[in-house]
């Protein structure tokens, strides 16, 4: 499809300069964004761009293999769907730094992983945090599709949920606290499920576990 991948590239970082916001790129780094270069540019007018480039998988490799922000979100939206693997999501995970990245990542690519579940279930329970963020991330856009969980996985979510909230991660206490709220929205009767749970979280010393468990009370339509 593409006879010259890095003329292509070229191609794309030439647009990206067009719309390169030095106000956004300044700020993100004062926020500890350090890419090797970032051109500041919104995720809607990179998706524009995007439009005018062919999925590839071998373009979306070279273009993720760049330390440039909006490369790497460029890379997440010209992955062709049909082909996302499990083994190339976790070659992809093992070098995202920046949670921004994951949620891309997710939205654009790991979401149609086959068998998506049964993967997320694999990366909540890994140590590593880009793994666990970007299972409980992956766990969140399935719920939003109103996907339900068997009764023993929807166990071990609860469980495993609960768990990283609690704990003093903060990208991983906010993404499973996410993921949470939104499998209490897929059924009614889920809050009934979690409510001991949250109940227990609202009398720790930890604050932003504490500050979850009240928004999820808070926020449940069957609290």
């Amino acid at each position: 499809m593409y006879t010259d991948i890095p003329q292509t590239i070229k191609d794309i970082k030439a647009r990206f300069r067009l719309f390169m916001n030095g106000a956004i790129s300044h700020s993100m780094r004062e926020k500890g964004l350090g890419y090797k270069l970032n051109f500041g540019i919104e995720y809607p007018r990179i998706k524009e761009i995007a439009q005018d480039f062919p999925p590839s998988v071998e373009l979306a490799q070279q273009l993720w293999n760049e330390n440039i922000r909006e490369c790497k979100i460029m890379a997440t939206l010209l992955y062709p769907r049909t082909e996302v693997r499990k083994d190339i999501a976790e070659l992809w995970i093992e070098e995202i730094q920046y949670p921004e990245i994951a949620e891309y990542a997710t939205m654009n690519v790991f979401q149609y992983l086959p068998q998506a579940s049964d993967t997320a279930f694999v990366w909540i329970a890994d140590e590593r945090p880009y793994f666990a963020l970007c299972g409980y991330l992956l766990l969140t856009r399935l719920f939003m599709g109103k996907s339900i969980l068997e009764e023993r996985s929807e166990a071990e979510f609860i469980d495993q949920s609960i768990t990283a909230i609690a704990t003093d991660e903060p990208i991983i206490q906010k993404a499973a606290g996410n993921a949470l709220k939104r499998f209490i929205s897929v059924q009614r009767g889920n809050y009934k499920k979690v409510s001991k749970y949250i109940q227990e979280l609202l009398t720790s010393t930890n604050e932003l576990a504490v500050a979850i468990a009240k928004e999820i009370k808070e926020e449940s339509t069957f609290a």
